[in-house]
């Protein structure tokens, strides 16, 4: 008999004789379900004849069958039976990492790295406006160290103002930390519309994924970039001439998806330092890529949702996590973290969207009901419909979420009005 095996005879045999300490029974199948599965049919033919011939024993000795023994065994052979003519249709819920895998278009290498098939093509910055097509906005590539590829891909809209700074808005794109560069098409194209339509600075940060660099690497990386930008604020090694453009004082910083999750991670950790002459005013979060053990209903509901089905997005957080966490770690559930030693009394403003077509939107609702309750402002938006990542294919969502942006980052008064659909007072996940 297997070690598995063996325990789920011992899990049983406590079980009935009433001295159980562990996980009940029934959730038994629910944490071990091929371990449990093996043996289950056995047990069960096992267990009756031993309840039925304890009966005929007893009953030819005169004596009463101890009724608490009988409805306890009994129970037992009942939940048995129940699981095992549930199998086939358990079964057909479950997935495999090579499923998610094969889904993510990812595949191990020797060396224990990944292979990431090129789903979604990369391309090189435009620094020059007369460049066939004619961007949108121009870009470069900053190198930040000689020792590794970490750079900063930097746009500005084709014609920026002369006698006007622009916010700086230091963006940190998705891909569940696993997938993805700053050079991504779709990202690429994002930040060059931001950069034209708003008007703004944009520095993408090209940074470390997982699971080669588990967390909090790509939050170090995103530190490490808002260290740049204070080194271009003091001209440290020299001033980059496109950030002439940028306005230090008003910095704001922006993720969707796993972006999304670095930007609030980042900013905890750079309160920790003193970025003076940089300015955060303020924290942009696009479909938060959080998580955590107890399901929400959203999760629930949307659990094999085709952009972010439910087994993918938990083989995304075993691969992200460091070795040994889980996902109610602060770095997946952000609310676990609490403050952060009041950390989070000190954040700037921020702005949180959500879609109730994306199975982590209720994550996204918690966290803005944390925010609130932590005394932040917080401006949100959660539409109805919608799915996770519809602003790279839905021109009318994407520009719903520019025009969102230049409101939040223009430093609007509150006493002004909010854009429609924007609110500050929560409403119920729907």
């Amino acid at each position: 008999m297997g070690r598995k095996q063996a325990q789920i005879h011992d899990k049983i045999d406590l079980h009935e004789s009433g001295e159980e300490d562990g996980a009940p029974i029934d959730q038994l199948f629910f944490n071990d379900p091929d371990g449990f599965m093996i043996c289950a049919t056995n047990l069960i033919i096992k267990k009756a004849k031993y309840v039925f011939s304890k009966f005929i024993v007893q009953s030819e000795k005169t004596a009463k069958f101890p009724k608490r023994q009988m409805v306890k065994t009994i129970h037992t052979l009942v939940l048995f039976l129940f699981v095992c003519l549930s199998w086939q249709t358990i079964q057909a819920q479950q997935h495999t990492w090579q499923e998610a895998f094969q889904v993510l278009g990812i595949s191990w290498n020797s060396d224990g790295t990944l292979n990431r098939t090129i789903q979604i093509p990369m391309v090189d910055p435009t620094p020059y406006a007369d460049s066939k097509p004619t961007p949108t906005a121009l870009s470069q590539d900053i190198y930040l160290s000689p020792y590794n590829k970490a750079y900063i891909r930097l746009y500005i809209p084709l014609n920026p103002p002369k006698n006007k700074k622009l916010p700086l808005i230091i963006y940190l794109h998705g891909g569940d930390f696993v997938l993805f560069s700053a050079s991504t098409v779709i990202f690429h194209n994002f930040c060059n519309d931001i950069a034209s339509q708003l008007p703004v600075v944009v520095a993408s940060v090209e940074y470390r994924l997982a699971p080669e660099n588990r967390l909090p690497a790509a939050y170090d990386d995103a530190l490490n970039a808002i260290f740049w930008a204070k080194n271009q604020a003091l001209g440290v090694g020299g001033r980059d001439p496109w950030m002439e453009y940028a306005d230090f004082s008003r910095v704001y910083l922006l993720g969707s998806s796993a972006g999304a999750n670095i930007v609030y991670h980042a900013a905890l950790r750079a309160l920790d330092f003193d970025i003076r002459p940089l300015q955060i005013k303020g924290l942009i979060l696009n479909q938060a890529y959080f998580g955590g053990l107890k399901r929400t209903a959203s999760e629930i509901r949307l659990k094999d949702d085709p952009y972010v089905a439910l087994y993918v997005n938990d083989v995304l957080w075993t691969l992200a996590l460091p070795k040994n966490l889980n996902r109610d770690h602060e770095f997946c559930n952000p609310i676990s973290g609490g403050t952060y030693l009041g950390r989070v009394f000190r954040l700037p403003k921020l702005y949180i969207k959500g879609d109730y077509g994306d199975p982590l939107v209720d994550r996204s609702v918690q966290l803005v009901q944390f925010l609130q309750s932590c005394g932040r402002n917080v401006y949100y938006r959660f539409n109805q419909g919608g799915f996770h990542g519809i602003e790279i294919q839905n021109r009318t969502a994407a520009q719903q979420l520019y025009d969102d942006i230049k409101w939040f980052v223009n430093d609007i008064s509150i006493a002004q009005k909010l854009p429609e659909g924007l609110t500050t007072t929560l409403h119920a996940s729907q």
